[in-house]
C-alpha cells in the first residue's frame, strides 16, 4: 500500500501548530546554542522556547544553567537584551530582586517580614545539558536524561569532535514555511538533481545508506561523486580533515535531524548546524553555523568561505522550494500524494508526527 503525505492541516491549522510547540519545543530537548557563547561565568543568552523567555548562562564554577527570564518577585523579565555578561550576579531591574548565577536568590529589598525566607525564592530552573559543544534545554516537569534523547549518536558522530569546534560563520534565515516541511527537506534528496546543481556536481544524490528511524531521530549517509572531496563550490578540500577521521569517514557525508530541531551536517572538514525555531503556522527561522576546528582557523591561510558560499546558495534553494511546498499546500487543491520507496526517512518522520499526536489525545 502506498504511503502517503500529511493532511495539509499539519502545516496550515495553527491549532495544530500550537499543539506541537507544547509537545516537541516543551517536552523534547531542544538545541538552543553552543558551548562557546558562554565562555566566561556570567555570559549569558537569551532562547525562546514554547513562548517562553529563557536565560542561558554559565555558572561560577563553569557549569551551564537556564532560567526562566522572571524575576520571583512580581514576575518582571529579567533581561532584555539577546546576550551579555552578569557581573556576579542577576539582578531585576524592577525592585533589584538579586540571584546569583546558581539561580539563588541572594537579596530581596523591603522583604523583612518574618515569614520570608530567601531559599523558598530562587530562579525557576529549565534543564540544560550540553552534547559535544551543543547546549540542550528542556522545559518539561519530568526531564529524562539528554543521554536517552541521543540514544547512540554520541558514539555515531564522536570522531567528529564537535565539543573541539568553533563557529566560523552564523547566518539567520528566515523561511515562510512550516517547520515540518525544512524538516521532510532535509532527509531527502530526491529533489537535488533538480534544485541543487551545485550539490549534485558533488555528491551521487542515490548514494549511501538510511539508519534505521528511531524515536528521536532520523539521517544517513552520502557519498561523493568523481574527484570531489568535500561539499564546496569545487569540491575541492582546502583544509585538513578533522583529526578524528578515518580514511572511510573521509569520503562521505552524514545529514541527521535530531528532533525537533537540530540537523547535523558532517563533513570531513567541518560541521554545518542547522537550528530550526518555528515563529508560526508557515513561518520558521533557521540558524545555521559553519564549524572548523581551531587549528585549521588559526592557520594564515586558512579559508573556510568556499564552504560556507555552497551551503549559503543551498540551502536558499532548500528555502525557497520549502515555500512553494506551503503555498501549494495552502491550496484548496493540495490532496496528499504518495512517497516513492526512497522517501522513507520524511515519511518515517511523518509517522512519529502522527504517533505523537495520537498519544497525547
Amino acid at each position: 500500500m502506498l504511503v502517503k503525505a500529511l493532511e495539509a492541516r499539519y502545516y496550515t491549522d495553527p491549532a495544530v501548530f500550537r499543539e506541537e510547540m507544547e509537545r516537541f519545543f516543551f517536552g523534547m530537548w531542544v538545541c538552543v546554542g553552543r558551548n562557546e557563547q558562554l565562555g566566561e561565568p556570567g555570559d549569558y543568552f537569551l532562547t525562546d522556547l514554547a513562548g517562553a523567555s529563557v536565560i542561558v548562562t554559565r555558572d561560577s564554577v563553569g557549569t551551564v544553567r537556564a532560567f526562566y527570564n522572571v524575576c520571583r518577585h512580581r514576575g518582571t523579565q529579567i533581561c532584555r537584551e539577546h546576550e551579555g555578561k552578569f557581573a556576579g550576579k542577576i539582578q531585576c531591574p524592577y525592585h533589584a530582586w538579586t540571584y546569583g548565577l546558581e539561580g539563588k536568590l541572594l537579596a530581596a529589598p523591603h522583604m523583612d517580614q518574618a515569614e520570608f525566607r530567601r531559599e523558598d525564592y530562587p530562579l525557576k530552573g529549565v534543564a540544560a545539558e550540553v552534547w559535544d559543544g551543543h547546549i540542550f534545554l528542556n522545559l518539561a516537569v519530568d526531564v529524562k536524561p539528554l543521554a536517552e534523547h541521543l540514544a547512540d549518536l554520541p558514539e555515531k558522530f564522536a570522531a567528529w569532535g564537535m565539543g573541539e569546534l568553533r563557529v566560523y560563520k552564523r547566518v539567520r534565515y528566515e523561511v515562510r514555511a512550516n517547520w515540518k516541511l525544512i524538516v521532510l527537506n532535509f532527509n531527502e534528496c530526491l529533489h537535488c538533481p533538480v534544485l541543487h546543481p551545485m550539490l549534485n556536481r558533488v555528491t551521487d544524490y542515490l548514494s549511501g545508506e538510511n539508519d534505521e528511524p528511531q524515536p528521536t531521530y532520523i539521517g544517513g549517509t552520502m557519498e561523493f561523486k568523481g574527484a570531489a572531496e568535500t561539499m564546496s563550490v569545487d569540491g575541492v578540500k582546502r583544509r585538513d580533515s578533522l583529526p578524528g577521521l578515518s580514511e572511510a569517514q573521509c569520503k562521505r557525508v552524514l545529514y541527521y535531524a535530531i528532533y525537533p530541531n537540530l540537523f547535523l551536517s558532517l563533513h570531513p572538514d567541518y560541521v554545518m548546524v542547522h537550528r530550526l525555531w518555528p515563529k508560526g503556522v508557515d513561518r520558521t527561522d533557521v540558524v545555521t553555523e559553519w564549524l572548523f576546528h581551531p587549528q585549521e582557523m588559526a592557520k594564515t591561510d586558512f579559508y573556510g568561505d568556499d564552504a560556507v558560499e555552497f551551503w549559503d546558495a543551498t540551502n536558499k534553494e532548500d528555502w525557497g522550494i520549502t515555500e512553494q511546498s506551503q503555498k501549494g499546500i495552502g491550496s484548496r487543491g493540495y490532496v496528499p500524494g504518495p512517497y516513492s520507496k526512497n522517501e522513507g526517512l520524511p515519511a518515517a518522520f511523518d509517522r512519529m508526527i502522527v504517533e505523537k499526536e495520537g498519544r497525547k489525545a
